[in-house]
Parts: structure tokens; C-alpha cells; sequence
């Protein structure tokens, strides 16, 4: 029997060369790997045009996605993560002292649905107190789901704009994902970023998402076995990856995302699955909640693929 080939667009990382490699492989698909210019293009492509049958795809982009219908469900294959306590910069004539000197300040962020910025203001409410709707928001670009509409203290840049260039002329005050500015007109909001995301960790438990894996629900519904194999495929490629560090290889130079936790002793630095993650997609949630970008909570068991909800 001929196998399923995939359109599939997932960026290139330690845990999923061995499925671009081939040697992580399965009897009954195949990955037809798609070429694009940026991993974030791809959500947006996805969302918008559903060119995918399998796609990686930003968390609150997906939540928001679902919530507008778009025809995909995500299985609970967690490619990347990031603390982002360090993701917040400021002006240093903009009188800001502490997070909630932000309020009444223009603070610029790519999106308003991005998912670093759904994590770095939740992170600045629920950790320093700040109300988030004293903040003016100034996006750099559009949404990719086209159908979002941003609260009403959001506004956009002037087409064109720089948001890191508007930081240090005094346009922002502060932005969200601007790091590496070299400059003395800018420095962090928060001191310490590193130690003081592990804290957070150690303290509530959240591990913060960033990028998952998404099925174009066609797909999914012509093949009910598919959401499984796929959530096996990558926790292969991922155990074997980490049997290759085990064994001296040198980290992939995307590793980025296990280095904090695995520094810090974690044992399991990319854990798969919805118990193991409840914590932080229930956190998650609740944010984008608060925060706007889904109109209500929904369940954790509501978001993924329901034959994925007892595997990892």
C-alpha cells in the first residue's frame, strides 16, 4: 500500500532532523517537506490559505485560529519553547523604574496575538501588577488570523515602522521582542531575566509554550489513525536526538529551547503530551483570555486531537 504523503512545513530543530533525515520513518505516511522563507510565514500561511496538511504553528495563533474556525486541530507535540522575561525592552529616558511604570506608556509588540507577547504580558499582570489595559500596544504588523480584532488600547505603527528604530527614537517607551539593540538608550525591563524566569518555573510549575504541531482537519478526518502516528513519530525523533546529546553529540544550533531547564537539572527538558503540560496550557489559556485574543476559556481537552489526549 502506497503511504500518505504530507505536505508538511516544520522548522528545522535538533528533535526533528531525524524525521527530515529519514531515520525516524513510518510504514504508513510520508513527509512532503515544503520549502518557505520563514517559519512564521508558515502560520500565517497555514491560517490563511491552509496549504499544510501538516503545519507547526504558534500557540495563541492556533488558539485564535480555533476560536475563528479556521479548519485545523493541534496535537500535543510541543516544538519549541522560551522563557520570556528577557523579552521586554525600554527606553531609558522613558521614566520606567518597574513593570508598572508601563502603564500609560506605548509598548510595541510584532502582533497582538504573537505568543511571546501573550507570555511577556501575562508575565508582567500576574508577576508585577500590572493592568494591562492602561498600556497602549502599537503593533508592527497585522494579525495573522485576518478575522481578530484587537481591544480597543491597541493601535497600530505607521506602515513601514521599525518597532526596534521607534524604540530608540522615543516613538515606544518599551516593546516586546526587539532584543539584541546595541545601544544605551535601551536596556531590559526585567533584571535577571534568566534567574528570574526559572523562579517563575520553580514557583507555578509553567514550562512556557511557544510553537506546536497542527493537522489540517481534512486530513485527520480521512485518516483517524493520523493524529497518533504523528505524536509517535516526533516523540521518536525527539528520544533519539536526546539519545545523540546523551552521547556527546553536539546540541543543534537551534537548542535553544531545552538549554535553561536542562542547565538548571530538569530531567526532561521537551516534554510531549497534555498531563505533563496541563499547568502551562491551562495558564496559557487563561491569558489569552484575559488578555483578548479567544472570547472564552476552553478546556485543555478541547484544543487537541482527542485520540493524542492520554499519550506522553
Amino acid at each position: 500500500m502506497a503511504k500518505l504523503a504530507l505536505k508538511t512545513a516544520i522548522g528545522r530543530y535538533g528533535h526533528t532532523l531525524p524525521l527530515m533525515d529519514g531515520s525516524v520513518a513510518s510504514e504508513r505516511l510520508k513527509f512532503d517537506w515544503a520549502e518557505y522563507e520563514t517559519i512564521v510565514g508558515v502560520f500565517r500561511t497555514m491560517v490563511r490559505t491552509n496549504a499544510y496538511e501538516v503545519s507547526e504553528m504558534a500557540l495563541s495563533t492556533y488558539l485564535c485560529a480555533r476560536a475563528h474556525g479556521k479548519p485545523m486541530t493541534a496535537i500535543p507535540v510541543f516544538i519549541t519553547r522560551s522563557f520570556n522575561h528577557g523579552d521586554v525592552s525600554c527606553n531609558v529616558d522613558a521614566g520606567i523604574e518597574s513593570p508598572r511604570d508601563l502603564a500609560g506608556k506605548r509598548v510595541g509588540v510584532r502582533a497582538y496575538t504573537v505568543t511571546p507577547g501573550v507570555w511577556a504580558r501575562g508575565i508582567l499582570k500576574h508577576e508585577h501588577g500590572l493592568d494591562l489595559d492602561e498600556v497602549t500596544w502599537v503593533l508592527g504588523s497585522d494579525e495573522h488570523v485576518a478575522e481578530f480584532v484587537e481591544p480597543p488600547n491597541v493601535v497600530s505603527a505607521p506602515a513601514g515602522s521599525d518597532l526596534g528604530d521607534m524604540l530608540l527614537a522615543g516613538e515606544l517607551d518599551a516593546a516586546i521582542g526587539v532584543g539584541g539593540l546595541d545601544s544605551a538608550r535601551v536596556r531590559p525591563l526585567i533584571p535577571d531575566a534568566r534567574d528570574a524566569a526559572l523562579r517563575f518555573h520553580e514557583q507555578t510549575g509553567v514550562y512556557p509554550i511557544s510553537h506546536i504541531v497542527v493537522i489540517r482537519n481534512d486530513a485527520l478526518d480521512a485518516n483517524p489513525w493520523l493524529a497518533r502516528e504523528l505524536f509517535g513519530l516526533f516523540s521518536e525523533a525527539r528520544d533519539e536526538y536526546a539519545s545523540r546529546l546523551g552521547s556527546g553529540a553536539a546540541p543543534h544550533p537551534t537548542d535553544a529551547t531545552a538549554a535553561p531547564l536542562r542547565s538548571a537539572g530538569v530531567a526532561e527538558p521537551l516534554p510531549f503530551g497534555v498531563e505533563s503540560n496541563r499547568v502551562t496550557l491551562e495558564t496559557f489559556i487563561d491569558w489569552n483570555v484575559e488578555q483578548g485574543i479567544i472570547p472564552k476559556r476552553v478546556d485543555v481537552e478541547e484544543v487537541f486531537a482527542e485520540s493524542t489526549l492520554e499519550l506522553g
